[in-house]
């Protein structure tokens, strides 16, 4: 029985994706439920498992565009991947200086030579001489191992190339390099954002001191008892949530003539990757615990660079965190992530010079932006929002850790 292997459908508005790694080879067995490959869409990297036990016929190359539905590849559960009785022995043959059609005489020849469908499809898609294989099969019958071992052989490292000459004095050398989906996805958002909002920022300034104390003082204690580090961003998570249950504005979307407000709170997280910006979802924020909210955190932000979200894990959020301050950015006003109405930006701390109680003092400050939606926050609710997050920061107590 042959199955066909379809690009699943991965998300609302998604009508195609680039075909990723395979992580089998064309011709191998494979097993149920067994990872094959991973496609790569605008909102994350998935793979595909295998259906059923059999042996894999790959369709699709990496790197192609392919639309929902189109088959990459088919598994014969009839068929079973042959183990050779011993190494093939390949019969080196000169490369040509370039590539020519074969012979008739050639072509004749390979057609007279002993094998299966299966090992004759692997050679034409690798490349392998079926005249210069030497088969391990009953009778000298050219096997699908044997043709896998001569293409492995094929594959010698070459020599390395030599180096780019330096370019001429007075040339203006440029590269043009193709947007990857993931990217054109994150232009296309930004400009959205851009065009589709009235877009404001407001910004303010955090004393670091309370959460770095704490931060010091329990690290110890914190790792112990709940296996992860203590960082910023559960503190500011926590902050935010306290703010939105007070500002419900912050935390609504626009959709048409209506305002939906979300009495709830799903926190986007934006995660730098190899490939780019991504913004993982922690649900139901407001219910957990400052210890929850970092395993929570953590475990997305692996799964983001480790390109292994899954749609479920990048879709929905009411609010957005961003903290540019991990590449020491000072300040910023960032881009909203639509249809969110708000994006708190956090920037690096710096220790700076401020008054208190009539005395010049340095602390650890932080400035800190919102991003806002105008056509549904005005500015009451942002400075309000934004002062909240600000208070419930620097009076943070021991008590929050649940230690």
């Amino acid at each position: 029985m042959i199955i066909e292997v379809r690009i699943p459908a991965v998300g609302e508005s998604i009508s195609e994706v680039t075909m990723g790694r395979w992580f089998r080879q064309n011709g191998e067995a494979v097993k149920a439920d067994e990872p094959i490959c991973e496609i790569e869409s605008e909102k994350a990297t998935v793979e595909i498992n295998a259906e059923k036990a059999g042996v894999l016929s790959i369709q699709a190359r990496t790197g192609d565009t392919l639309p929902i539905g189109a088959v990459i590849a088919k598994i014969d559960t009839a068929g079973q991947a042959a183990t050779p009785a011993k190494p093939a022995t390949v019969v080196p043959t000169p490369a040509p200086a370039a590539k020519l059609a074969p012979a008739p005489a050639v072509a004749a020849e390979a057609e007279k030579v002993r094998t299966t469908p299966l090992a004759r499809k692997i050679a034409e898609d690798e490349g392998v001489p079926l005249a210069g294989v030497q088969g391990s099969g009953a009778g000298g019958r050219i096997t699908r191992q044997d043709v896998l071992v001569a293409a492995e052989s094929r594959r010698a490292p070459a020599p390395p190339a030599p180096a780019a000459p330096a370019p001429a004095p007075g040339t203006r050398p440029e590269r043009r390099v193709r947007m990857t989906t993931l990217r054109q996805t994150i232009a296309r958002r930004m400009i959205q954002a851009k065009q589709g909002t009235a877009m404001l920022t407001t910004i303010n300034e955090v004393d670091m001191s309370a959460v770095m104390a704490l931060r010091k003082a329990h690290q110890e204690a914190f790792q112990q008892k709940f296996g992860i580090k203590l960082g910023l961003m559960s503190f500011f998570s926590h902050a935010v949530c306290r703010a939105l249950k007070e500002i419900s504005e912050v935390n609504a979307q626009v959709d048409g003539t209506d305002i939906v407000y979300h009495d709830y709170a799903d926190l986007g997280i934006s995660v730098s990757t190899p490939k780019g910006l991504v913004v993982p979802v922690v649900r139901d924020a407001h219910r957990m615990s400052l210890a929850e909210l970092e395993k929570e955190i953590q475990r997305l932000a692996e799964r983001a660079r480790d390109g292994k979200l899954s749609i479920d894990e990048m879709t929905g959020g009411t609010f957005t965190i961003t903290n540019g301050g991990v590449f020491g950015s000072l300040i910023s006003t960032p881009l909203i992530n639509p249809p969110q109405s708000a994006i708190l930006g956090m920037h690096t701390i710096q220790e700076r010079p401020v008054a208190r109680e009539g005395q010049v003092v340095i602390r650890p400050m932080m400035y800190i932006s919102l991003s806002y939606d105008h056509r549904i926050i005005d500015g009451r609710e942002s400075v309000t929002f934004i002062i909240h997050v600000k208070n419930t920061l620097e009076s943070v107590e021991a008590g929050l850790l649940g230690l």
